[in-house]
């Protein structure tokens, strides 16, 4: 073998050994966040605003998740609850954005949906129907957010 046969060998195997961990490591992952879950019922809890539990919710935009639920504080101040589960292909990952206004939004695929749970971005693509909304009833301090 000659020389610079032998070198161009050498070169193409360490590129290759050098090269794999890399792509395999470097590659994208393409799997989505979150996790497939059944949409929550019989919904009926109650929130301390005054907890560290709902710290988020002292400001406008702010939100928590609890029991598939998102409740948000939007960016009026009023307090408001949808499904954390997304319509689309039913994703744990739809949160509260402050977006056009304030609105939920599920990042797996982009679902983007109204304070009442409306579909924006209704496309064959995105097949998402309504999110659903929760009744939210303010005692005081206590949140109480039901079907």
């Amino acid at each position: 073998m000659e020389r610079k046969q032998f070198l161009r060998t050498l070169g193409a195997g360490a590129a290759f050994a050098l090269a794999f961990p890399c792509v395999h490591g470097c590659s994208k992952d393409d799997s989505p966040n979150g996790n497939i879950v059944e949409e929550p019922t019989g919904v009926d809890f109650t929130i301390d605003l005054t907890s560290a539990e709902a710290a988020n919710l002292a400001t406008n935009g702010g939100f928590i998740l609890k029991n598939l639920v998102v409740v948000a504080r939007n960016l009026e101040g009023q307090l408001i609850a949808a499904s954390q589960v997304c319509s689309h292909e039913a994703y744990d990952q739809v949160r509260f954005v402050d977006q056009q206004g304030g609105i939920f939004y599920c990042d797996v695929h982009g679902s983007r949906f109204e304070q009442n749970g409306t579909p924006l971005n209704q496309v064959d693509a995105n097949p998402a129907k309504a999110l659903k909304i929760y009744n939210i009833e303010l005692t005081g301090d206590m949140l109480r957010v039901f079907e």
